[in-house]
């Protein structure tokens, strides 16, 4: 009797593994951030400092309620935290640090 031909143990092709995909903000946090930009910016008004930075966010708010694309909005709470955190540290009263962990939190579910 012929004895059966060895199977040869076929390599498997490795799967390529899954891309991550950037997943979208969700709607509350989008809100959370827009909400930090309105804050940013009246504090800004409010402290009347930094006219450029101020221009920078209202264009930016504008922007994201044309085309909801939030990403502007990330950018400019990070300039405005440093900003802040700058104020703070001359003059802990002119800037609470509650905004200042809000702004934060809402730049951490980027």
């Amino acid at each position: 009797m012929a004895k059966k031909p060895i199977k040869s143990v076929a390599k498997k092709a490795a799967k390529p593994a899954k891309k991550s995909v950037a997943s979208k903000p969700k709607a509350a946090d989008v809100k959370l951030i827009e909400k930090i930009n309105e804050e940013s910016l009246k504090k800004l008004m409010a402290l009347n400092i930094e006219p450029g930075l101020q221009a920078e966010i209202q264009w930016c708010l504008g922007s994201y309620r044309n085309d909801k694309n939030p990403s502007g909005l990330y950018v400019m709470a990070e300039k405005a935290l440093l900003v802040f955190t700058e104020i703070a540290a001359k003059d802990s009263k002119a800037i609470p640090a509650k905004f200042l962990s809000d702004v934060k939190k809402a730049l951490k579910k980027r």
